[in-house]
Protein backbone atom coordinates (compact mmCIF):
# COMPACT_ATOMS: atom_id res chain seq x y z
CA UNK A 1 0.00 0.00 0.00
CA UNK A 2 1.63 3.13 -0.90
CA UNK A 3 1.74 5.95 1.77
CA UNK A 4 -0.34 9.14 1.26
CA UNK A 5 2.14 12.60 0.60
CA UNK A 6 2.14 15.57 3.64
CA UNK A 7 0.37 18.52 3.42
CA UNK A 8 2.65 21.13 1.21
CA UNK A 9 2.26 23.22 4.16
CA UNK A 10 3.48 20.63 6.61
CA UNK A 11 6.16 19.50 4.76
CA UNK A 12 7.39 23.64 3.38
CA UNK A 13 6.17 24.90 6.92
CA UNK A 14 9.60 24.89 8.41
CA UNK A 15 11.16 26.05 5.62
CA UNK A 16 9.14 29.28 5.44
CA UNK A 17 8.92 29.96 9.40
CA UNK A 18 13.08 29.74 8.65
CA UNK A 19 13.34 32.38 5.88
CA UNK A 20 10.99 34.57 7.75
CA UNK A 21 13.07 34.85 10.35
CA UNK A 22 15.91 35.44 8.39
CA UNK A 23 14.34 38.07 6.44
CA UNK A 24 13.05 39.62 9.64
CA UNK A 25 16.39 39.82 10.98
CA UNK A 26 18.18 41.16 7.98
CA UNK A 27 15.40 43.66 8.00
CA UNK A 28 16.07 45.22 11.53
CA UNK A 29 19.41 44.89 11.18
CA UNK A 30 19.36 47.31 8.11
CA UNK A 31 16.93 49.35 9.72
CA UNK A 32 19.34 49.74 12.84
CA UNK A 33 22.30 50.60 10.15
CA UNK A 34 19.85 53.19 9.04
CA UNK A 35 18.29 54.61 12.20
CA UNK A 36 21.91 54.38 13.73
CA UNK A 37 22.87 57.90 13.76
CA UNK A 38 18.97 58.92 14.47
CA UNK A 39 19.50 56.61 17.97
CA UNK A 40 23.12 57.98 18.44
CA UNK A 41 21.87 62.15 18.68
CA UNK A 42 18.68 61.03 20.73
CA UNK A 43 21.25 59.36 22.81
CA UNK A 44 23.11 61.78 23.54
CA UNK A 45 20.31 64.44 24.12
CA UNK A 46 19.17 62.47 27.29
CA UNK A 47 22.78 62.28 28.25
CA UNK A 48 22.63 66.28 28.15
CA UNK A 49 19.45 66.90 29.63
CA UNK A 50 20.44 64.15 32.37
CA UNK A 51 23.69 66.25 32.73
CA UNK A 52 21.75 69.72 32.80
CA UNK A 53 18.94 68.53 35.42
CA UNK A 54 21.84 67.21 37.90
CA UNK A 55 23.61 70.61 37.08
CA UNK A 56 20.75 72.40 38.38
CA UNK A 57 20.44 70.34 41.06
CA UNK A 58 23.60 70.61 42.79
CA UNK A 59 23.79 74.57 42.01
CA UNK A 60 22.75 76.28 45.21
CA UNK A 61 19.76 78.35 45.33
CA UNK A 62 21.01 81.52 46.29
CA UNK A 63 23.01 81.20 42.29
CA UNK A 64 19.87 79.38 40.35
CA UNK A 65 19.09 83.49 39.51
CA UNK A 66 22.17 84.17 38.12
CA UNK A 67 22.75 81.18 36.14
CA UNK A 68 18.96 81.78 34.86
CA UNK A 69 19.51 85.01 33.71
CA UNK A 70 23.21 83.82 31.65
CA UNK A 71 21.30 80.95 30.35
CA UNK A 72 18.32 83.33 29.18
CA UNK A 73 21.03 85.71 28.07
CA UNK A 74 23.15 83.50 25.57
CA UNK A 75 19.64 82.35 24.34
CA UNK A 76 18.69 86.04 23.24
CA UNK A 77 22.52 86.49 21.60
CA UNK A 78 21.84 83.09 19.90
CA UNK A 79 18.67 84.42 18.32
CA UNK A 80 20.21 87.80 17.69
CA UNK A 81 23.10 86.64 15.75
CA UNK A 82 22.40 85.94 12.04
CA UNK A 83 21.83 82.21 11.14
CA UNK A 84 22.39 81.65 14.83
CA UNK A 85 19.87 78.96 15.70
CA UNK A 86 20.56 77.48 12.61
CA UNK A 87 24.66 76.98 13.90
CA UNK A 88 23.34 76.48 17.38
CA UNK A 89 21.00 73.61 16.40
CA UNK A 90 24.08 72.19 14.37
CA UNK A 91 26.33 72.38 17.03
CA UNK A 92 24.10 70.90 19.53
CA UNK A 93 23.72 68.27 17.26
CA UNK A 94 27.43 67.47 16.73
CA UNK A 95 27.64 67.54 21.25
CA UNK A 96 24.34 65.11 20.91
CA UNK A 97 26.04 62.78 18.49
CA UNK A 98 29.65 63.18 20.56
CA UNK A 99 28.28 62.53 23.66
CA UNK A 100 25.58 59.51 22.29
CA UNK A 101 28.39 57.10 21.48
CA UNK A 102 28.75 53.99 22.51
CA UNK A 103 30.37 53.97 25.73
CA UNK A 104 29.69 49.77 26.61
CA UNK A 105 32.77 48.63 28.49
CA UNK A 106 34.75 45.89 26.27
CA UNK A 107 34.24 42.29 26.32
CA UNK A 108 35.36 40.12 28.96
CA UNK A 109 37.51 38.74 26.15
CA UNK A 110 39.68 41.59 25.24
CA UNK A 111 39.88 42.57 29.16
CA UNK A 112 43.37 42.43 30.83
CA UNK A 113 43.32 38.78 32.50
CA UNK A 114 43.93 40.18 35.61
CA UNK A 115 41.16 42.22 36.03
CA UNK A 116 38.69 39.45 34.56
CA UNK A 117 40.21 37.47 37.47
CA UNK A 118 39.78 40.07 39.62
CA UNK A 119 35.79 40.24 38.84
CA UNK A 120 35.28 36.60 38.31
CA UNK A 121 36.94 36.56 42.22
CA UNK A 122 34.01 39.01 42.92
CA UNK A 123 31.30 37.35 41.46
CA UNK A 124 32.22 33.83 43.11
CA UNK A 125 32.34 35.59 46.25
CA UNK A 126 28.95 37.04 46.22
CA UNK A 127 27.76 33.92 44.96
CA UNK A 128 26.63 32.41 48.75
CA UNK A 129 24.27 35.68 49.44
CA UNK A 130 22.86 36.23 46.48
CA UNK A 131 21.98 32.57 45.20
CA UNK A 132 19.08 30.40 46.27
CA UNK A 133 18.34 26.93 46.08
CA UNK A 134 14.90 27.01 44.36
CA UNK A 135 15.60 30.08 42.04
CA UNK A 136 15.03 28.25 38.26
CA UNK A 137 16.92 31.08 36.77
CA UNK A 138 19.62 31.70 39.03
CA UNK A 139 21.72 34.91 38.56
CA UNK A 140 24.56 34.02 40.63
CA UNK A 141 25.65 30.28 40.45
CA UNK A 142 28.80 28.42 41.23
CA UNK A 143 30.52 28.51 37.81
CA UNK A 144 28.31 31.34 36.72
CA UNK A 145 29.17 34.47 34.03
CA UNK A 146 30.11 36.94 36.27
CA UNK A 147 29.28 39.61 33.23
CA UNK A 148 25.53 39.19 33.93
CA UNK A 149 26.04 40.25 37.61
CA UNK A 150 28.65 42.98 37.17
CA UNK A 151 27.04 45.37 34.51
CA UNK A 152 29.01 48.44 34.84
CA UNK A 153 33.01 48.39 36.35
CA UNK A 154 36.22 50.64 36.24
CA UNK A 155 39.84 49.88 37.27
CA UNK A 156 42.09 52.63 38.36
CA UNK A 157 45.87 52.85 37.30
CA UNK A 158 46.73 50.19 39.98
CA UNK A 159 44.74 47.61 38.48
CA UNK A 160 42.14 47.40 41.64
CA UNK A 161 38.55 48.19 41.26
CA UNK A 162 37.37 51.70 41.37
CA UNK A 163 33.84 51.66 40.25
CA UNK A 164 31.15 48.83 40.28
CA UNK A 165 27.59 48.32 39.36
CA UNK A 166 26.11 45.16 41.21
CA UNK A 167 22.79 42.97 40.28
CA UNK A 168 21.46 40.87 43.07
CA UNK A 169 18.17 39.30 43.02
CA UNK A 170 15.13 40.65 44.14
CA UNK A 171 14.91 37.93 46.74
CA UNK A 172 17.80 39.25 49.03
CA UNK A 173 17.21 41.06 52.05
CA UNK A 174 18.74 44.29 51.30
CA UNK A 175 16.43 45.92 53.72
CA UNK A 176 18.40 44.41 56.50
CA UNK A 177 20.90 46.13 57.95
CA UNK A 178 22.74 43.20 59.02
CA UNK A 179 22.69 41.50 55.07
CA UNK A 180 23.54 44.98 53.88
CA UNK A 181 26.98 44.93 56.62
CA UNK A 182 28.01 41.50 55.48
CA UNK A 183 27.84 42.57 51.25
CA UNK A 184 29.66 45.58 52.40
CA UNK A 185 32.33 44.12 54.18
CA UNK A 186 32.87 41.28 52.06
CA UNK A 187 33.26 43.83 49.11
CA UNK A 188 35.54 46.13 51.02
CA UNK A 189 38.13 42.90 51.50
CA UNK A 190 38.09 41.79 47.97
CA UNK A 191 37.88 45.00 46.14
CA UNK A 192 40.71 46.37 48.01
CA UNK A 193 41.65 47.34 51.11
CA UNK A 194 42.99 50.67 52.55
CA UNK A 195 40.39 52.60 50.81
CA UNK A 196 37.20 53.64 51.20
CA UNK A 197 34.37 52.91 49.38
CA UNK A 198 30.53 54.61 49.06
CA UNK A 199 27.83 51.99 48.97
CA UNK A 200 25.16 53.15 47.17
CA UNK A 201 21.66 50.52 47.22
CA UNK A 202 18.87 50.92 44.48
CA UNK A 203 16.50 48.68 46.10
CA UNK A 204 13.72 49.61 43.61
CA UNK A 205 16.01 48.44 40.93
CA UNK A 206 17.55 45.73 42.91
CA UNK A 207 21.47 47.14 42.06
CA UNK A 208 24.25 47.95 44.47
CA UNK A 209 26.85 50.76 43.32
CA UNK A 210 30.55 50.72 44.89
CA UNK A 211 32.21 53.76 44.56
CA UNK A 212 36.38 53.81 45.90
CA UNK A 213 36.28 57.06 47.39
CA UNK A 214 40.06 59.90 47.32
CA UNK A 215 41.24 60.76 50.21
CA UNK A 216 39.82 63.93 52.10
CA UNK A 217 42.66 66.69 51.95
CA UNK A 218 44.34 66.92 55.14
CA UNK A 219 46.10 70.27 54.00
CA UNK A 220 43.61 72.47 54.71
CA UNK A 221 44.70 75.04 57.18
CA UNK A 222 42.84 76.90 60.08
CA UNK A 223 41.63 80.35 58.46
CA UNK A 224 38.37 83.01 57.97
CA UNK A 225 35.50 80.69 56.25
CA UNK A 226 33.08 83.17 54.60
CA UNK A 227 30.00 82.11 57.09
CA UNK A 228 27.47 84.12 58.35
CA UNK A 229 26.51 84.51 62.25
CA UNK A 230 25.61 81.29 64.21
CA UNK A 231 27.47 78.75 61.15
CA UNK A 232 30.46 76.78 62.65
CA UNK A 233 32.77 74.76 60.16
CA UNK A 234 33.37 71.08 61.95
CA UNK A 235 35.33 70.54 58.46
CA UNK A 236 34.94 68.99 54.89
CA UNK A 237 32.90 66.36 53.36
CA UNK A 238 33.30 64.88 49.64
CA UNK A 239 31.61 67.06 47.01
CA UNK A 240 28.42 64.59 46.57
CA UNK A 241 27.38 64.76 49.97
CA UNK A 242 26.60 69.17 50.20
CA UNK A 243 25.50 71.70 48.68
CA UNK A 244 27.52 74.36 49.23
CA UNK A 245 31.00 75.11 48.93
CA UNK A 246 33.62 77.63 50.70
CA UNK A 247 36.40 79.43 49.41
CA UNK A 248 39.40 78.38 50.64
CA UNK A 249 43.22 79.67 50.68
CA UNK A 250 46.20 77.62 50.55
CA UNK A 251 49.33 79.66 50.47
CA UNK A 252 48.91 81.48 47.11
CA UNK A 253 46.23 79.15 45.73
CA UNK A 254 42.32 79.24 45.93
CA UNK A 255 40.34 76.65 45.50
CA UNK A 256 36.42 75.80 47.10
CA UNK A 257 35.82 72.75 49.26
CA UNK A 258 32.63 71.25 50.58
CA UNK A 259 32.01 72.02 53.97
CA UNK A 260 30.26 70.68 56.91
CA UNK A 261 28.44 73.37 58.38
CA UNK A 262 26.94 73.17 61.92
CA UNK A 263 24.00 75.83 62.24
CA UNK A 264 23.83 77.26 66.14
CA UNK A 265 21.32 79.21 68.32
CA UNK A 266 17.62 79.76 69.12
CA UNK A 267 16.04 78.49 66.04
CA UNK A 268 19.09 75.29 66.12
CA UNK A 269 17.77 71.89 66.16
CA UNK A 270 21.18 71.40 66.93
CA UNK A 271 22.32 73.25 69.71
CA UNK A 272 25.44 71.63 71.63
CA UNK A 273 28.01 69.05 69.80
CA UNK A 274 29.31 65.86 71.50
CA UNK A 275 32.66 64.97 69.68
CA UNK A 276 34.57 61.57 70.49
CA UNK A 277 37.42 59.53 69.58
CA UNK A 278 40.80 57.49 69.84
CA UNK A 279 43.85 59.07 71.98
CA UNK A 280 45.41 62.07 69.42
CA UNK A 281 42.63 61.40 66.95
CA UNK A 282 41.79 64.86 67.03
CA UNK A 283 39.16 66.06 68.92
CA UNK A 284 41.52 68.86 70.82
CA UNK A 285 42.43 70.35 67.52
CA UNK A 286 38.00 70.39 66.56
CA UNK A 287 37.62 72.25 69.82
CA UNK A 288 40.72 74.93 69.08
CA UNK A 289 38.71 75.25 65.37
CA UNK A 290 35.64 76.12 66.57
CA UNK A 291 37.18 78.44 69.69
CA UNK A 292 38.42 80.14 66.88
CA UNK A 293 35.56 80.44 64.76
CA UNK A 294 33.30 81.45 67.41
CA UNK A 295 35.42 84.17 69.00
CA UNK A 296 34.91 86.41 65.93
CA UNK A 297 31.08 86.86 67.43
CA UNK A 298 31.50 85.23 71.10
CA UNK A 299 32.79 84.36 74.03
CA UNK A 300 34.33 81.30 75.29
CA UNK A 301 35.23 79.31 78.58
CA UNK A 302 37.44 76.23 78.19
CA UNK A 303 37.62 73.50 80.10
CA UNK A 304 40.88 71.19 79.92
CA UNK A 305 40.57 68.05 81.16
CA UNK A 306 43.27 66.37 79.67
CA UNK A 307 45.61 69.35 81.44
CA UNK A 308 48.54 68.78 78.42
CA UNK A 309 47.87 72.95 77.72
CA UNK A 310 46.36 72.37 74.85
CA UNK A 311 44.63 75.09 74.88
CA UNK A 312 47.76 77.60 76.71
CA UNK A 313 47.62 79.92 73.12
CA UNK A 314 43.92 81.13 74.06
CA UNK A 315 44.52 82.51 77.69
CA UNK A 316 44.13 86.08 78.44
CA UNK A 317 42.65 86.82 75.00
CA UNK A 318 39.82 88.74 74.01
CA UNK A 319 36.54 86.67 74.52
CA UNK A 320 38.43 84.14 75.89
CA UNK A 321 36.29 84.25 79.73
CA UNK A 322 38.17 81.17 80.90
CA UNK A 323 40.95 78.34 80.46
CA UNK A 324 40.32 75.94 83.27
CA UNK A 325 42.44 72.90 83.73
CA UNK A 326 41.86 72.34 87.46
CA UNK A 327 38.70 71.15 89.61
CA UNK A 328 38.29 74.43 91.73
CA UNK A 329 38.57 76.26 88.84
CA UNK A 330 36.19 74.15 86.77
CA UNK A 331 33.30 74.19 88.83
CA UNK A 332 33.45 77.87 89.47
CA UNK A 333 33.37 78.48 85.86
CA UNK A 334 30.78 75.83 85.26
CA UNK A 335 28.52 77.03 88.25
CA UNK A 336 29.09 80.65 86.68
CA UNK A 337 27.86 79.41 83.35
CA UNK A 338 24.56 77.70 84.37
CA UNK A 339 24.22 81.17 86.52
CA UNK A 340 24.40 83.31 83.41
CA UNK A 341 22.13 81.08 81.86
CA UNK A 342 19.52 81.61 84.23
CA UNK A 343 19.85 85.39 84.55
CA UNK A 344 19.77 85.25 80.64
CA UNK A 345 16.45 83.12 81.01
CA UNK A 346 14.79 85.42 83.27
CA UNK A 347 15.94 88.51 81.21
CA UNK A 348 14.83 87.49 78.11
CA UNK A 349 11.20 86.32 79.97
CA UNK A 350 11.01 89.39 81.17
CA UNK A 351 11.21 91.46 77.88
CA UNK A 352 8.82 89.47 75.93
CA UNK A 353 6.43 89.87 78.95
CA UNK A 354 6.77 93.53 78.63
CA UNK A 355 6.62 93.18 74.38
CA UNK A 356 10.43 94.63 74.03
CA UNK A 357 13.01 92.61 72.38
CA UNK A 358 15.55 90.40 74.26
CA UNK A 359 18.15 92.77 75.90
CA UNK A 360 21.67 93.43 74.45
CA UNK A 361 23.77 91.21 77.09
CA UNK A 362 21.73 88.30 76.27
CA UNK A 363 22.23 88.80 72.29
CA UNK A 364 26.60 87.77 72.63
CA UNK A 365 27.03 84.19 71.89
CA UNK A 366 28.62 81.94 74.76
CA UNK A 367 30.17 78.67 74.43
CA UNK A 368 31.59 76.05 76.85
CA UNK A 369 34.00 73.86 75.01
CA UNK A 370 34.20 70.86 77.66
CA UNK A 371 37.80 68.44 76.57
CA UNK A 372 37.39 65.09 78.38
CA UNK A 373 35.16 66.22 81.29
CA UNK A 374 35.41 63.21 82.78
CA UNK A 375 38.56 63.34 84.35
CA UNK A 376 36.87 65.69 86.67
CA UNK A 377 34.20 63.07 87.46
CA UNK A 378 36.59 61.06 89.04
CA UNK A 379 38.66 63.91 90.56
CA UNK A 380 35.43 65.35 92.05
CA UNK A 381 34.20 61.81 93.42
CA UNK A 382 37.17 61.05 95.05
CA UNK A 383 37.55 64.51 96.59
CA UNK A 384 33.54 64.07 97.74
CA UNK A 385 32.65 67.26 95.66
CA UNK A 386 29.65 67.93 92.91
CA UNK A 387 30.01 66.37 89.51
CA UNK A 388 31.11 69.17 87.23
CA UNK A 389 28.68 67.42 84.12
CA UNK A 390 25.64 68.04 86.91
CA UNK A 391 26.53 71.98 86.11
CA UNK A 392 25.83 71.69 82.32
CA UNK A 393 22.46 70.40 82.74
CA UNK A 394 20.94 73.74 82.72
CA UNK A 395 23.27 75.28 79.91
CA UNK A 396 22.23 71.68 77.81
CA UNK A 397 18.42 72.37 78.59
CA UNK A 398 17.85 75.92 78.11
CA UNK A 399 21.10 77.51 76.86
CA UNK A 400 19.37 76.78 73.31
CA UNK A 401 16.77 79.97 73.80
CA UNK A 402 19.42 82.06 75.24
CA UNK A 403 22.76 81.59 72.95
CA UNK A 404 24.53 79.33 74.93
CA UNK A 405 25.92 76.52 72.90
CA UNK A 406 27.61 73.33 75.46
CA UNK A 407 30.61 71.32 73.03
CA UNK A 408 32.05 68.56 74.68
CA UNK A 409 35.07 66.46 73.68
CA UNK A 410 35.43 62.67 75.02
CA UNK A 411 37.77 59.48 74.52
CA UNK A 412 36.13 56.57 73.78
CA UNK A 413 37.23 54.60 76.82
CA UNK A 414 36.03 56.83 78.67
CA UNK A 415 32.23 58.07 77.22
CA UNK A 416 30.44 55.71 79.45
CA UNK A 417 30.88 58.72 82.30
CA UNK A 418 29.40 61.01 80.45
CA UNK A 419 26.23 62.48 81.77
CA UNK A 420 23.02 61.62 80.86
CA UNK A 421 21.92 64.86 80.23
CA UNK A 422 25.07 65.30 77.59
CA UNK A 423 24.01 62.11 75.70
CA UNK A 424 20.65 63.77 75.38
CA UNK A 425 21.06 67.16 74.51
CA UNK A 426 23.96 66.97 71.99
CA UNK A 427 22.39 66.06 69.12
CA UNK A 428 25.07 67.54 66.99
CA UNK A 429 27.61 64.62 66.78
CA UNK A 430 31.12 63.57 65.62
CA UNK A 431 33.57 60.52 65.67
CA UNK A 432 37.02 61.17 65.01
CA UNK A 433 39.83 58.34 64.50
CA UNK A 434 39.23 55.05 63.99
CA UNK A 435 35.93 53.49 65.33
CA UNK A 436 34.51 50.04 64.56
CA UNK A 437 30.97 50.00 62.72
CA UNK A 438 29.24 49.44 66.25
CA UNK A 439 31.15 52.71 68.22
CA UNK A 440 30.27 54.78 64.97
CA UNK A 441 26.41 53.67 65.28
CA UNK A 442 26.25 54.01 68.79
CA UNK A 443 27.78 57.93 68.81
CA UNK A 444 26.15 58.81 65.57
CA UNK A 445 22.45 56.49 65.98
CA UNK A 446 23.32 55.41 62.04
CA UNK A 447 25.76 53.49 60.71
CA UNK A 448 27.71 55.28 57.80
CA UNK A 449 27.79 54.78 53.74
CA UNK A 450 31.29 54.22 53.49
CA UNK A 451 33.70 51.54 54.84
CA UNK A 452 35.79 52.91 58.20
CA UNK A 453 39.41 52.57 57.78
CA UNK A 454 41.40 51.15 60.63
CA UNK A 455 44.11 53.97 60.45
CA UNK A 456 43.42 57.36 59.48
CA UNK A 457 44.71 61.05 59.86
CA UNK A 458 44.38 62.91 62.96
CA UNK A 459 41.14 64.81 62.18
CA UNK A 460 39.62 62.72 60.25
CA UNK A 461 36.05 61.28 60.93
CA UNK A 462 32.59 60.75 60.51
CA UNK A 463 30.17 64.04 61.46
CA UNK A 464 26.19 63.81 61.40
CA UNK A 465 23.74 66.66 62.65
CA UNK A 466 20.64 65.81 64.16
CA UNK A 467 19.01 63.17 62.13
CA UNK A 468 20.51 63.89 58.95
CA UNK A 469 23.00 61.94 56.43
CA UNK A 470 26.37 60.94 58.19
CA UNK A 471 28.85 63.04 56.26
CA UNK A 472 32.98 61.80 56.12
CA UNK A 473 35.07 64.62 57.74
CA UNK A 474 38.62 65.98 58.01
CA UNK A 475 38.70 69.08 60.70
CA UNK A 476 41.03 71.78 59.50
CA UNK A 477 44.79 71.33 60.70
CA UNK A 478 44.56 73.89 63.72
CA UNK A 479 47.52 73.03 65.93
CA UNK A 480 48.67 73.89 69.48
CA UNK A 481 50.57 77.16 68.13
CA UNK A 482 53.41 76.59 70.90
CA UNK A 483 53.92 72.87 69.34
CA UNK A 484 57.03 72.32 67.75
CA UNK A 485 56.51 69.17 65.88
CA UNK A 486 53.73 71.20 63.88
CA UNK A 487 54.25 72.24 60.60
CA UNK A 488 55.13 75.94 60.51
CA UNK A 489 52.93 76.81 57.87
CA UNK A 490 49.91 75.38 60.23
CA UNK A 491 51.13 77.07 63.37
CA UNK A 492 51.32 80.56 61.67
CA UNK A 493 48.02 80.05 60.47
CA UNK A 494 46.93 79.54 64.42
CA UNK A 495 48.68 82.59 65.61
CA UNK A 496 47.52 84.97 62.81
CA UNK A 497 43.70 84.07 64.20
CA UNK A 498 44.10 84.30 67.95
CA UNK A 499 42.25 87.65 69.11
CA UNK A 500 44.89 90.02 70.93
CA UNK A 501 45.44 89.96 74.45
CA UNK A 502 42.76 91.28 76.87
CA UNK A 503 43.99 95.10 78.08
CA UNK A 504 43.27 95.73 81.62
CA UNK A 505 40.22 97.43 82.78
CA UNK A 506 42.35 100.45 84.61
CA UNK A 507 44.39 100.46 81.18
CA UNK A 508 47.63 99.67 83.19
CA UNK A 509 49.94 97.14 81.39
CA UNK A 510 52.75 94.72 83.78
CA UNK A 511 56.08 95.68 82.87
CA UNK A 512 57.91 92.42 82.81
CA UNK A 513 60.73 92.56 85.93
CA UNK A 514 64.40 93.43 84.98
CA UNK A 515 66.77 91.67 86.51
CA UNK A 516 69.53 93.47 88.75
CA UNK A 517 73.04 92.89 87.55
CA UNK A 518 74.95 90.22 89.44
CA UNK A 519 70.92 88.12 89.67
CA UNK A 520 70.18 85.35 87.39
CA UNK A 521 66.72 85.10 85.20
CA UNK A 522 65.54 82.48 87.60
CA UNK A 523 66.28 84.46 91.10
CA UNK A 524 64.99 87.58 89.15
CA UNK A 525 61.27 87.17 89.75
CA UNK A 526 61.74 86.83 93.17
CA UNK A 527 63.70 89.77 93.91
CA UNK A 528 60.82 91.68 91.88
CA UNK A 529 58.24 90.12 94.75
CA UNK A 530 60.76 90.27 98.02
CA UNK A 531 61.63 93.75 96.77
CA UNK A 532 57.90 95.50 97.72
CA UNK A 533 58.58 93.91 100.85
Amino acid sequence: MARRPLPRILSTGSAQLTRSRELARTAADNATDVLHPLITITRGLRRLASAGRRRWVDTPKDRRGPLLFLVASLVLLVALVPYGPLLAAVALMAVAAWQGRDRSPSAPGAADEARVQRLQSLYDALVPYFSAAGDPAPLYAHGGDWAQALTSYEFDDSGRVRHLLIRYPAYFTDGEPEARARIEHLLAAKAGRGREYLFDWDEEGNQLTVTALAPLPTDIAAQRFVTAPGETVLGFTDPSEVQRTLPLTHGEEHRDAPPVVWRTGPRSTEPHLLAVGQPGSGTSTLLRSIALQVLQHGDVVIVDGGGTGEYACLTGRDGVLAVECGLTGVLASLEWAATETERRLIAVNRARQAGHPPPDDTKRPLWLLLDRPTAFTHLAAADGRKDPQALLQVPLRHGRAVNVTVVVADQFDSADALSDAVRQYTRARAVLGPATAEQLKAVLGAPPHTTPLPAVPAGRGYARLGTGAVHRLQVPATPDPYDDDARDAHRQAVLDLLPPKTTPADGETVPDPVPEPGLTKAAAPEAAVSEPS
